[in-house]
C-alpha cells in the first residue's frame, strides 16, 4: 500500500469554496487520507472520483453554480465493528431537496453528463443524504477496506490499525 509522506491527523477536516478550481485540493486530500488509511490504488482512484462527483453535485446543484459558498468535507477513519474504512461527510448551506428524490438517472438513457450520483452509490459502502438545520444538505459516505478478515494482524496491515 503506498502512503502519504508524514502522517495524516484524523479527522481532516477541509473547507473549500463552490469553484469547481478547489477539486483539485479535495482530490489531492481523498488521495493523501485514502493511502494513509491503506486502500489499494484502484480504491483510492474510484473514492476520489466518487467524492469529487459529490462536491461537483454541490457546487451544481446545491449552489446552482454560484462561487463562494461554503463547502466542509470531513474525512475521518473507520475502526468499529463494520471493519476499518474511511468515513467522508460533505456538508454545504445550498439548496434543500428531499433526500429520498436524490436518485441517478436510468443507465438506459444515454446521454452525456448525469452519472455522479450512480458512481458514488457504485463505488461507496454507504451512502446518506440528510438535511442540515437551518440550511443546507450533507451527504455521508462509507467505504470499507477489502478482505481484511483475511489479512494478518501485523504492523503493515492496515487491517490491524487503530482508529477513529
Amino acid at each position: 500500500m503506498n502512503q502519504p509522506p508524514g502522517d495524516v491527523r484524523f479527522p481532516v477536516v477541509l473547507r473549500v469554496t463552490s469553484e469547481t478550481c478547489n477539486l483539485v485540493t479535495v482530490r489531492s486530500a481523498v488521495l493523501a487520507v485514502t493511502r494513509q488509511i491503506g486502500f489499494d490504488e484502484p480504491d483510492v482512484s474510484a473514492i476520489a472520483l466518487a467524492i469529487d462527483e459529490a462536491v461537483a453535485n454541490v457546487i451544481r446543484h446545491g449552489y446552482e453554480g454560484r462561487p463562494g459558498h461554503p463547502i466542509e468535507i470531513i474525512f475521518d477513519r473507520l475502526n468499529n465493528r463494520e471493519g476499518p474504512g474511511l468515513e467522508v461527510r460533505i456538508c454545504d448551506r445550498g439548496r434543500q431537496v428531499a433526500p429520498a428524490t436524490i436518485v441517478g438517472r436510468e443507465l438506459d438513457d444515454v446521454r452525456p453528463g448525469g452519472l455522479g450520483t450512480h458512481i458514488i452509490r457504485t463505488v461507496m459502502d454507504e451512502v446518506e443524504y440528510s438535511l442540515r438545520q437551518p440550511e443546507g444538505m450533507q451527504v455521508r459516505l462509507v467505504k470499507r477496506l477489502k478482505n481484511c478478515d483475511d489479512v494478518s494482524e501485523s504492523s503493515e496491515s492496515p487491517c490491524s490499525r487503530g482508529g477513529g
